[in-house]
């Protein structure tokens, strides 16, 4: 039996303590779940055995022996494979030289291609996976390349193999071929599982312990036989302070907006609801339930199948981005460095791209309504800028995530749905920004949060629908309900 551990490990960044004297063990045999809300250090930990981190105090050893990394490549050589949640295959590579990436059985001075297919079928084979050793991997779906991925590691032998989110972007019948790959190498491998997931649904499926971090603290460890849903929530949140929004934020009658029956395959199914003026809307779920794709196939960023969105008691024929955002409705994407902005521009740039037409009313831009657009932005919205001329790459996440917000606030909408908007940000730049989803509320502005932290949609929303597996299972108002109950319906009822 191997072992993994840990010895008040404490790292120390500026201004922050991500881990406090954590001292826990893992063991060959067993899958160890990794849990904790974002903020929690588990990433911080996960990155210290992977030797991305340096710990700023603390030891880990191996089998009783004390070992230093120097680097990723380092803990790699003593036995500790990562597979993150962004994968490292090289989409235009065959699966074989993927697997056998840097090692491939050489013939003379040629590539002995033969061989390679051989060996990469062998270790296929060995972890029951059913793939073509030829095919390319760009012709391959995400889970399969998880697949790869895990096969890739193991063929090092490793004596720990940690997994970051490895299902956050599979389907339920995907990772059910992935849990079904685990077990069987927990039986036959001597090796340490490492399973890090916000999916706590999943936990009860596949992991054999718990160990749960919040603040950067161990909080403990409990066999999953001996662990309920409500056990491991309180875990992690404990006697948790949630922050009411301002008493003067009122909810008009009017509706404007109504979703029927909305379907999209494999994403969500039969969406109902409606929105009022000046209403806050949460979506709760856990990662998976489909609350980005709802949320992009509103704004007509991905089709639907079947169903109808109504905007002011008028029907929308096949919406898309442009249509919904000349009808007034603004998407904050959850990824904003991907999809919300574009990093080598300036700021200012960034502030105005959504608002084209209203800057550039002729064949070109208006200088003067273009630095009144921006300005006035982050006068009203407090972004933190030492000129608009600088690329907004140079902003902190927070300032980043407002300027977001700013750039769709200055097309003027009547609807924002933000999707995951204080992802990546400290406490007071989420406090700003919620304050700024109140403001617009007061203003009569509509919107709808998807957050994977459930605790905010509490604080933020006037009414939250649970979305459970693509569907809407219910419906909740936040005064009436603690955290530890709506993870809990989250995850599937309130059942113990």
């Amino acid at each position: 039996m191997s072992v993994l551990e840990s010895r008040k490990i404490t790292k120390i960044y500026p201004g922050t303590v991500a881990l406090k004297e954590v001292s826990v063990s893992f063991e060959s045999g067993k899958i160890h779940a990794l849990v904790g809300k974002n903020g929690s250090g588990k990433s911080t930990l996960l990155k210290i055995f992977s030797g991305d981190v340096a710990p700023t105090m603390g030891e880990i050893l191996i089998d009783g022996v004390p070992v230093n990394f120097n680097d990723p490549r380092d803990a790699f050589t003593k036995g500790i494979a990562t597979v993150y949640q962004e994968l490292s295959l090289v989409q235009g590579m065959s699966v074989a030289e993927n697997i056998l990436m840097g090692r491939l059985p050489m013939k003379g001075k040629l590539i002995d291609w033969k061989k390679t297919y051989a060996m990469a079928e062998e270790l296929l084979k060995e972890m029951q996976v059913d793939i073509s050793t030829r095919e390319m991997v760009y012709n391959l779906s995400m889970w399969k390349c998880q697949m790869i991925e895990i096969v890739k590691a193991m063929s090092f032998n490793p004596k720990v193999l940690q997994l970051d989110e490895p299902t956050s972007a599979l389907a339920q019948n995907e990772i059910q071929v992935l849990f079904k790959m685990l077990r069987e190498l927990k039986k036959k491998k001597d090796v340490i599982i490492i399973y890090v997931t916000h999916r706590l649904q999943e936990l009860w499926q596949i992991a054999d312990t718990c160990t749960v971090l919040r603040d950067g603290k161990l909080i403990g460890t409990k066999s999953i036989e001996d662990a309920a849903p409500k056990d491991i929530i309180y875990m992690m949140f404990g006697d948790t302070e949630i922050h009411s929004r301002p008493a003067d934020l009122k909810v008009r009658d009017e509706i404007v907006l109504e979703v029927k029956g909305l379907t999209r395959k494999n994403c969500f199914e039969n969406v109902s609801f409606k929105l009022k003026k000046g209403e806050v809307l949460g979506i709760a779920g856990m990662l998976g339930a489909g609350r980005t794709e709802l949320l992009k196939s509103i704004f007509g960023a991905d089709p639907f199948d079947s169903g109808e969105i109504i905007y002011n008691g008028k029907h929308i024929d096949s919406p898309n981005p442009v249509k919904m955002k000349k009808a007034g409705f603004a998407l904050t994407p959850e990824d904003r460095k991907l999809d919300g902005l574009i990093q080598i521009m300036s700021i200012k740039n960034n502030l105005c791209v959504a608002s084209l037409e209203k800057i550039a009313p002729g064949l070109f831009i208006n200088s003067s309504i273009e630095n009144e657009f921006a300005q006035r932005q982050v006068d009203e919205l407090n972004i933190m800028v030492s000129s608009l001329a600088y690329p907004v790459s140079s902003l902190s996440g927070g300032n980043q995530q407002k300027v977001v917000i700013g750039k769709w606030l200055n097309t003027n909408p009547q609807i924002m749905l933000f999707d995951e908007p204080s992802r990546g940000i400290d406490v007071n730049a989420k406090q700003q920004i919620f304050q700024i989803i109140w403001e617009q509320s007061r203003k009569g502005l509509s919107s709808i949060v998807v957050s994977s932290e459930l605790e905010e949609l509490l604080e933020v929303c006037h009414r939250i629908l649970i979305m459970r597996l693509g569907k809407i299972t219910g419906e909740i108002i936040p005064e009436n309900f603690k955290i530890e109950e709506l993870y809990l319906l989250s995850m599937g009822g309130k059942e113990s």
